[in-house]
């Protein structure tokens, strides 16, 4: 593996929230749903396993300063106390979907954590409303964990732009107006729950 400071693009030793910031920033850039149907999505599917890859271990070597582990909030891939939740998270970030969904499939106990990586998976896919349900399912079985609570602010920013690049392809004002009402009536109906 190539020098992960130099992958993410940050100086040794710099602190967990400017290893977070560089692989949000490159994430963005190199995410795979910006390539597809582009000759460089080969490439940006490699960035991202690489980008991953140095993420996961700076983090789990404790990168930097700011926080240490166990800090509340901090984004910490593949540091579940359950095995075969490590294996999952390893395979969703060398980019292994149809693995990660399988071992997933065989679980039968679903736990905040199980709905959380099925989430991951679904968003890695552009899946975004089933990411969204399925995260916001596991915020809600544990409302404290940050790590959550931070993929579900991501992939309603993602929705969120998916959503609005939809609602000028083809549809007409008042398609539009029904679209963006539904959503906002799925949006309260998923927010709610079934007190609504």
């Amino acid at each position: 593996m190539r020098d992960p400071y130099e992958v993410l693009g940050v100086r040794p030793g710099a602190s967990q929230e400017e290893i977070r910031t560089a692989y949000r920033e490159l994430a963005k850039k190199y995410h795979p749903d910006k390539y597809q149907n582009n000759p460089l999505g080969d490439l940006a599917v490699e960035k991202m396993k690489e980008i991953n890859e140095a993420y996961e271990f700076l983090m789990k070597q404790g990168g930097g300063s700011s926080a240490g582990p166990g800090s509340s909030g901090s984004y910490r891939p593949g540091r579940s106390g359950n095995p075969v939740y490590n294996d999952i998270r390893q395979a969703i970030n060398r980019g292994d979907l149809q693995y990660a969904s399988s071992k997933l499939g065989g679980i039968s106990d679903r736990t905040a954590e199980w709905y959380y990586l099925n989430g991951v998976v679904s968003m890695n896919r552009g899946w975004y409303d089933q990411a969204v349900s399925n995260i916001q399912t596991a915020v809600s079985m544990e409302p404290n964990n940050g790590e959550y609570r931070q993929a579900l602010n991501a992939v309603m920013g993602q929705a969120g732009g998916y959503q609005a690049g939809a609602y000028g392809r083809g549809y007409g004002d008042a398609e539009r107006q029904m679209c963006q009402c539904l959503s906002c009536y799925c949006c309260m109906d998923a927010c709610c729950g079934n007190g609504c």
